[in-house]
């Protein structure tokens, strides 16, 4: 069963009661973020990148820790170009399942493989995306108490189940508007379709007239 229909519901819901998360930007400018999940990955990455490239957009990375390693030269790639970056925790467990000490590490391992690939320091590395957007009022007071600041989404099209690049376009078009902070993947589930969706998706909402900025924007614009 696919989700994607319901998610909107889910974020109307959650929003006012969690408002330290970024859930989307300022309703009354044209700006959008486009991001992406759990990457950086060998193959799909640097498609995205060459897409990126030839519209000169930039967008917004949350990465897993375990992948970074896996593809520094990769992550280095993503970082040079000027995009942003995120936590995503180093191996995508649930955050609530977690002890603090678990996430804590989890956390810090994912920027210090960051530093390593990237050479961004860790206080420039505070954004975090739970995986799965799962998370609960402790983890919102641990990343408030580590000086992290909580990412979320307003348009999650689902990509990772792999409905079709028709269908994910056409499910960001239905729910995208100003402020719009969108969710894809680069990773292993999604990633295969990833390239070809922003292809198709970019040029749409460029004709719509919207700009595409990075998450520490849409946290500037709040």
């Amino acid at each position: 069963m696919q989700l994607a229909p319901l998610f909107p519901f889910v974020y109307r819901i959650l929003q006012p009661s969690f408002p330290l998360c970024l859930w989307n930007g300022d309703r009354t400018i044209k700006a959008i973020a486009l991001t992406f999940d759990d990457g950086p990955h060998p193959q799909y990455t640097p498609q995205v990148l060459r897409v990126l490239d030839r519209y000169n957009i930039t967008a917004s990375f949350f990465w897993l820790g375990a992948c970074v390693n896996r593809s520094p030269a990769v992550a280095k790639g993503v970082s040079d170009r000027g995009h942003w970056i995120g936590l995503h925790g180093y191996d995508h467990r649930s955050f609530p399942l977690l002890s603090p000490q678990e996430l804590k590490e989890s956390l810090e391992k994912t920027q210090a493989a960051i530093y390593n690939s990237c050479n961004l320091l860790p206080e420039q590395v505070r954004d975090v995306r739970p995986p799965n957007g799962l998370f609960t009022p402790k983890t919102l007071k641990l990343f408030h108490q580590w000086n992290y600041r909580p990412v979320m989404w307003s348009v999650v099209p689902e990509d990772w189940v792999r409905p079709g690049i028709t269908t994910v376009v056409q499910r960001v078009l239905q729910q995208v508007q100003n402020g719009s902070l969108v969710v894809l993947h680069d990773g292993v589930f999604g990633g295969q379709d990833v390239a070809a969706t922003i292809e198709a998706l970019i040029p749409a909402l460029l004709q719509r007239g919207y700009e595409f900025i990075t998450v520490d924007n849409l946290w500037r614009h709040n």
